[in-house]
């Protein structure tokens, strides 16, 4: 039997009873107490995480044989009130769905895909349509690419979120050709398309989001040029059109992620259509979840941002 969520953290109110399923973010080591021992695990949900304390008995091995069988990522039944905590229980795999604990794409993800794809359609430019249909009429690849998410945290920090973050760049990209029609539109719609390829394999989902080990010693901008370079090969790719590509991909991270600079008006227009896709829709999850009663909320990344 599934046992389903029943309440979201982001609900949770201070002695709240608590009957209800959380995943395993990280557990810290067992500790002695005046009545027993104790561990404490950081629990989450798709909406948020927090800290759960096991008051155990004076019977370490038993609390111990609980918390060895307790693992990151592992889907618990946890009973309780909020901020008094009583009992744990590990779910087998069977017993859980997970789309209680990771976040899915609002958007439909088929209608996405259909609006990328006739975007390759109308590219004109034979060898960057025959890169992009190489990926893209790819079904693997294509349901790969649909489900993946596009960071962990920060934006689009969901199941469909790469494909949702690509399609907001695609349209910014297309907007910008607009204004400045003297763009390769072309070479601008592949560069958008491309740009977070590598983020298949830099991210792995199961009850979370996590970094990959190929994420975490590579990154996604080398994944995403060792993909492209991969097919390209194969492809026969004209060596300045490659080129570009590969540049598109590399810098469009800009001074945070990558060792070069935008070289030519299509690549700084895909990397200022990143930023601002990003940014954008960061600042407003932002001010949509700040709970304070002040006029701002101060972000690392922005400073103050005014929640009015």
């Amino acid at each position: 039997m599934v046992i389903r969520k029943k309440t979201l953290i982001k609900d949770l109110k201070k002695d709240d009873l608590v009957n209800d399923v959380f995943v395993v973010k990280f557990k810290k080591p067992i500790e002695p107490y005046k009545n027993g021992y104790k561990f404490e695990l950081r629990l989450g949900d798709s909406s948020r995480e927090i800290m759960f304390k096991y008051w155990g008995p004076a019977e370490e091995q038993k609390v111990k044989l609980l918390y060895e069988l307790i693992k990151p990522n592992s889907v618990v039944l946890v009973q309780g009130r909020v901020n008094e905590w009583n009992n744990i229980q590990v779910l087998s795999q069977d017993e859980y769905d997970i789309r209680d604990f990771v976040r899915q794409t609002t958007r439909h993800t088929e209608e996405m895909f259909t609006e990328l794809v006739k975007h390759i359609a109308a590219v004109k430019n034979p060898e960057l349509k025959k890169l992009l249909e190489h990926f893209f009429h790819d079904k693997e690849f294509a349901s790969r690419f649909k489900e993946s998410p596009a960071a962990m945290y920060k934006h689009h920090g969901w199941i469909g979120g790469l494909l949702e973050h690509t399609l907001s760049v695609l349209v910014i990209c297309l907007d910008i050709h607009k204004l400045h029609s003297k763009l390769d539109r072309d070479l601008l719609v592949a560069g958008a398309i491309l740009h977070d390829i590598g983020k298949m394999d830099e991210f792995a989902v199961s009850t979370s989001i996590r970094v990959s080990t190929q994420g975490m010693l590579i990154g996604h901008v080398i994944i995403g040029v060792q993909m492209l370079t991969r097919a390209m090969d194969k492809l026969d790719t004209p060596e300045e059109l490659r080129l570009k590509v590969l540049h598109m991909v590399i810098t469009h991270m800009g001074d945070y992620g990558s060792n070069k600079l935008p070289s030519f008006p299509e690549a700084l227009a895909v990397y200022h259509a990143d930023v601002l896709d990003a940014n954008l829709l960061q600042m407003t999850e932002l001010k949509e979840t700040a709970q304070t009663e002040d006029d701002y909320v101060y972000n690392k990344d922005f400073g103050n941002v005014y929640l009015k």
